[in-house]
């Protein structure tokens, strides 16, 4: 028995569905996560570093150590990880960084990221911003920080290969579910699902002179 006309109407749409998704994905993967913006500037006013793989934190503590930025957001860290931690796991002394550095504690998923991101650069008056994340992840993060600071100039700067935690790549799987909530950030429908506000004043790390 061949489909009737709205059987097969059904069929066209979810082919040309599947087929749409699957082109997008090819494009995420071999044109968006590899595309590169605008060089960071010699000097930015800040640097973020959107935390959750290795070698985010080790980057962005050089930026700011090579007096590339004034001032460093460390967004997204867990628990009650201090920065003199973080710095010895980077191999970095950050006593003398410590007055520069904010760790933000209240960013559970990337939208959470963007949102500490834009109180801490309203207080700190950040014009330039330094985006460190791994390239897999930074066509997301970028859509989501634009969002949330839409008068900020925002230079992408991922993590070399080898130092995002992923020796050969993400994997597909991987890279599956970062296009799947990339569609959601660049749509905006990231917003609806839930997240931590960050509260209206960040603080650098103790230590700090202020």
């Amino acid at each position: 028995m061949r489909p009737r006309g709205g059987a097969r109407w059904v069929a066209g749409i979810a082919a040309l569905a599947v087929v749409a998704w699957s082109l997008g994905f090819l494009w995420f993967v071999q044109v968006a996560v590899h595309r590169t913006g605008p060089p960071p500037p010699a000097h930015a006013d800040g640097v973020v570093a959107l935390t959750g793989g290795a070698g985010r934190v080790e980057l962005a503590l050089r930026l700011l150590a090579a007096g590339q930025a004034d001032k460093l957001l460390l967004s997204g860290i867990g628990g009650g990880t201090e920065l003199s931690t973080l710095g010895r796991m980077a191999g970095i002394d950050t006593a003398k960084l410590a007055p520069r550095v904010t760790v933000g504690r209240y960013a559970s998923s990337t939208l959470g990221n963007a949102v500490e991101t834009a109180a801490w650069a309203a207080q700190n008056d950040i014009s330039t911003l330094i985006v460190v994340t791994a390239a897999f992840h930074m066509p997301r993060a970028l859509a989501e920080l634009h969002r949330a600071l839409p008068d900020v100039a925002l230079f992408p700067l991922p993590v070399p290969p080898g130092k995002d935690g992923t020796e050969r790549g993400p994997g597909l799987r991987l890279e599956m579910g970062e296009f799947a909530k990339y569609l959601l950030a660049v749509s905006g429908l990231s917003a609806w699902l839930p997240h931590r506000e960050a509260p209206a004043a960040l603080h650098p790390s103790p230590g700090s002179e202020e």
